[in-house]
Formats: C-alpha cells, structure tokens, sequence
C-alpha cells in the first residue's frame, strides 16, 4: 500500500465515529488553512441542523489561519488520538479505542515524516480541560493539522451539548 493510500485509511479510522471528520491532500505548499477551512465548512454542512440557532463561526481561511497555532508532533499525535476516541462535549465518555486511535495517529504522523508542522485550536494538554478557537459555528469543534511529506491532513471533532 502506497502512502496515500494508507494516510486515506488511516484518517478514515480515525473519523470512524459521529462528529468526527478527516482529509488529506497533497501539499501544496501554505495550504494547510484552507484545507481546515474546507473540511469545517464540510462538518457544518453535514450538522447543519444541529447547531445552535444563530450560531457563527470563522467564515473566512483567514479566520481559521488566526484560529490555529504551532504544536509539537506529540502533542498533535495526543490530539489526533483524543479528537478521535473522546467526546469534546462530554468528557471522559469513550467515543472509541483509545490504544486503537493512538496507533493511528502515530503512524499518520510517521507518513508526514519527522519534519512536518502541526496546528490546532486547541490550547493546553487534554487531561486538563480544554480552550480553544473556533474554526466551526458548533459550540464545541477541535481540529489537529499537518503539513508534510508532500501531504496535508486534519481531523475535526464538532458537537453541541
């Protein structure tokens, strides 16, 4: 299996539940802001109903640029994991395998190579609650991105509670 294919199956594992969402793409140099923006807008569409009457959110790549700051390839890994096996509205309720979402997340890593930029709105380590940005209208949205290898990939948890 060529990395494509295998970053494909692999970010598709990791959005595997409700509210999760993923893509990849080749890199195309400072992309990385549209590609969340595009994959935000995807979840909102797909929650539409969902989210709070009136909500609003970024609306513009600009504004998800300024959403997300620089974390460590760990860090990002954590995420990835989190984001993909704990609920953001309801913490501490398994969504999923975490051991399962590490892995995953571990080996999407090693595909965008040991180089690569990582980005989230989320501030500070999971285990000691959240804050962040927001990059959707939803109440609650996560997001990790990557940008290396020649790839792009984000995965997105929304939710209202």
């Amino acid at each position: 299996m060529d990395d494509a294919a295998l970053l494909a199956a692999l970010l598709k594992s990791l959005a595997g539940q409700e509210s999760v969402y993923s893509s990849w793409s080749w890199s195309s140099g400072a992309d990385l802001a549209s590609h969340v923006h595009a994959l935000a807008k995807a979840a909102e569409a797909d929650c539409a109903d969902e989210v709070a009457k009136g909500a609003t959110g970024p609306t513009t790549v600009e504004e998800i640029e300024a959403a997300l700051h620089s974390v460590p390839q760990d860090s990002a890994v954590e995420l990835m994991a989190n984001l993909s096996a704990a609920s953001l509205v309801f913490p501490g309720h398994a969504r999923r395998d975490h051991a399962h979402a590490m892995r995953a997340a571990v080996k999407t890593a090693s595909i965008l190579e040991p180089g690569a930029e990582w980005f989230s709105n989320i501030d500070g380590p999971w285990e000691n609650g959240r804050s962040w940005e927001p990059v959707t209208s939803h109440t609650f949205d996560g997001v990790v991105a990557g940008r290396g290898g020649g790839f792009v990939v984000a995965l997105l948890q929304v939710g209202e509670d």
